[in-house]
């Protein structure tokens, strides 16, 4: 009788579902991007409606302009990597002036490019994977489809993901996609061991990792997966707690002291306590959190209330991962708009990556520093995401370079419209179960 009564959540769970799929298929058949521009329209779901409200600290500078201001006086050891450069100042393809070096000497490339080597922190485009670790095969509460040391050899450089604790209030701190329950993917710990070795293998490269504070917890808990992966040694300490767009270090300043991994949190940090563990947005702002409106309007929305001077002296993100709201037994969901991940992650066209990039350098007067994006792999071909940044960068993308395994993008959009109910279909039954 026990086991039959046990069954029941799930059989009842699964009853909902399959009558779900019909809703599901007419959710994304209706679903398109229109051929006439788009204009930002509706309300969006703010991340304090979605994650609860908390007190977050005043914020102050940070940003996306010009070569950094701390270049060291003493540069013998920064024109080994960099080679003799003059300052030039030329104006990007979005549109926004941007200073750089020219053309350096050296063929040692950072981050993938030359140019780049006496760039700031502040002055380069980089494409961030949304929810990192979250490459689960069939689940539906996956943003990727390929694992971190492919999305680091692609030319992904800022790794985003939520942290919880494994059982809500204790055990540790794991990459989990809202609940436990729902999607897990393993330790913090395991996944910076893994990232560890991409940085050992690399030494002229620079990544950041941009952490949510799910469960709010302390930031010292933090301390203990960084040390233990073997990470800190890696991690960047700025000499203040705020620094504006001018006042990042540049690639090769980073990467001759080794400090080439920049973290932030976006709640409850502390630079007092672990100096190292930034505030998210005493540095940085986002766009719109899970937007649903293909228009992606580039205003700030992370921090709340922020004026534009601060904005204008702060480096920023651009969320462009475009969800689906899809209501179900009374349970409300946004994912991946999985349909549409072509032209989403295209470097043009209508509610593309490139013109939200466009957009933004139009808005604020320089490209996003960072264009986080679901599924990078997909788009209009292999790579349109590194090349909207290469675009904001003014520098040349291969793109040959990319991506990942086989897979082709016409074939990957294949096989998740194919299973993509059925991922739905085990997910609304997982949630039923959690709630």
């Amino acid at each position: 009788m026990y086991p039959t009564l046990l069954l029941l959540p799930l059989l009842f769970s699964t009853l909902v579902a399959a009558q779900s799929v019909s809703t599901i298929i007419s959710t994304f058949a209706s679903t398109a991007i229109p051929s006439e521009p788009l204009a930002p329209s509706g309300p969006y779901q703010t991340h304090s409606s979605y994650y609860g409200t908390t007190t977050i600290s005043s914020p102050s500078a940070g940003g996306n302009a010009t070569a950094s201001s701390l270049t060291s006086s003493t540069s013998e050891a920064l024109i080994g990597i960099t080679g003799q450069a003059s300052s030039s100042v030329s104006s990007s393809a979005t549109g926004s002036a941007t200073t750089s070096a020219a053309r350096p000497s050296n063929t040692q490339a950072c981050n993938g490019y030359v140019e780049f080597c006496n760039r700031s922190l502040g002055n380069i485009t980089q494409v961030v994977a949304h929810n990192s670790p979250f490459a689960i095969a069939h689940n539906a509460a996956s943003n990727q489809i390929l694992p971190v040391l492919t999305q680091l050899a692609d030319g992904i450089r800022g790794l985003q993901f939520e942290t919880h604790l494994q059982n809500e209030t204790t055990g540790p701190l794991s990459l989990c996609h809202t609940s436990c329950n729902l999607l897990n993917a393993g330790t913090l710990e395991s996944y910076l061991k893994t990232v560890v070795t991409w940085l050992d293998a690399n030494p002229y490269e620079v990544i950041t990792i941009i952490m949510g504070n799910d469960d709010r917890v302390a930031p010292s808990t933090y301390i203990g997966p960084f040390t233990d992966s073997g990470m800190l040694p890696f991690v960047y300490t700025p000499s203040k707690a705020t620094l504006t767009v001018d006042e990042w270090p540049t690639l090769a300043e980073l990467i001759l002291q080794n400090q080439r991994v920049i973290i932030m949190v976006d709640y409850l940090a502390n630079q007092t306590e672990v100096p190292w563990l930034l505030d998210e947005f005493s540095y940085n702002w986002e766009t719109p959190f899970s937007p649903v409106d293909p228009a992606f309007p580039c205003t700030a929305q992370r921090p709340p209330d922020q004026t534009d001077e601060t904005s204008r002296n702060k480096m920023y993100m651009a969320n462009h991962n475009l969800n689906v709201a899809i209501d179900i037994a009374d349970i409300s969901l946004l994912i991946p708009a999985y349909t549409l991940l072509d032209q989403v992650n295209a470097d043009d066209g209508n509610a593309s990556l490139g013109l939200m990039s466009t957009n933004c350098s139009a808005t604020w007067g320089r490209p996003p520093n960072w264009l986080l994006v679901d599924y990078y792999n997909f788009g209009n071909f292999n790579g349109s995401v590194f090349q909207v940044a290469a675009t904001a960068n003014n520098v040349s993308y291969n793109r040959a370079a990319c991506c990942g395994t086989a897979v082709n993008t016409g074939e990957a959009r294949a096989l998740y419209q194919g299973v993509v109910v059925q991922m739905l279909v085990g997910f609304l039954v997982a949630v039923s179960l959690w709630l």
